[in-house]
């Protein structure tokens, strides 16, 4: 919703809400909601990597699961998806 600036000057204003990860679903770790590992595929789409909290990429690396791309809640999934960690 667009605010006109003299509305936005009387104090009126519009929250953004950020969108939610998409649902998690079987393991207990989605059920906490840990599931933090990011997998991304490559640029050219020829590599399926993951990132781990903490790792250099991790903060600016985006999830775009139209590409393919979604999160994992263990390493152990994500390698036995098919897919290695970043840098090694």
């Amino acid at each position: 919703e667009f605010v006109m600036p003299w509305e936005w000057r009387r104090g009126k204003r519009v929250v953004q809400v950020a969108p939610e990860r998409p649902p998690a679903t079987g393991t207990v770790a989605r059920e906490r909601g840990r599931c933090d590992i990011k997998g991304n595929v490559s640029y050219n789409g020829d590599r399926r990597l993951y990132h781990m909290p903490g790792d250099r990429d991790y903060a600016g690396t985006r999830i775009s699961p139209g590409r393919g791309e979604r999160w994992f809640c263990s390493e152990a999934e994500a390698r036995a998806a098919g897919w290695r960690r970043v840098g090694q």
